[in-house]
């Protein structure tokens, strides 16, 4: 069997919980929580038996910081994506603009299909998913035959996976993770496949 055709286990994880600096919505900051310290060292945990070979990870510090605790009990080094990043809050940022006020028409319309929806100057779906989908792709070349840890967010994840997986994005409002929660994957050359 060649490389070509070795699967790649991707355990595609959400960051832990998260402490920000300001009420005010954000594209950036978020430091981890004692809660979301402990949640990255047990996800790392529950990685053990699944031999990871690296963590990626969303070059926000966050996301980071969860890749760093995990990858430190895996015993593991760290990459960094830009393009793991959450998706952006364009013309929210600075606001104090509620979340399910400001966020819960567009991710409602991203689930019913209609790529078109956009938080005000923020990326499309299309955009989240297309990024996010080029890099497991690179996870997946990159690590044949191999499991991997990638730390990125829940909004990002719960656009990618419907996307690949190829099913109705309305079945994302059922990756709500919790802080070092995942879902497992499996990519090769004939697609995506879900583990769990």
């Amino acid at each position: 069997m060649s490389d070509l055709q070795c699967a790649t286990r991707v355990f595609l994880a959400r960051h832990g919980e998260a402490d920000y600096e300001t009420d005010l919505v954000t594209d950036q900051g978020g430091c981890l929580s004692a809660t979301g310290r402990a949640q990255a060292r047990a996800l790392g945990e529950r990685l053990l038996s699944e031999r990871i070979a690296r963590v990626w990870c969303s070059p926000l510090s966050r996301a980071v910081q969860t890749a760093e605790i995990a990858a430190c009990v895996l015993g593991v080094d760290v990459v960094v994506r830009e393009d793991l990043r959450e998706y952006g809050v364009g013309a929210l940022a600075g606001t104090d603009a509620s979340e399910s006020e400001a966020l819960g028409p567009v991710f409602g319309a991203w689930a019913a299909g209609d790529d078109s929806a956009t938080i005000p100057g923020g990326e499309d779906v299309a955009a989240i998913a297309a990024r996010m989908s080029a890099v497991l792709d690179e996870v997946r070349d990159a690590h044949r035959g191999e499991g991997v840890l990638v730390v990125s967010h829940g909004g990002a994840i719960m656009v990618a996976v419907p996307e690949l997986l190829r099913r109705p994005r309305a079945t994302a409002y059922d990756l709500h993770l919790p802080g070092g929660g995942h879902v497992a994957l499996e990519g090769d050359d004939a697609g995506w496949r879900a583990l769990d």
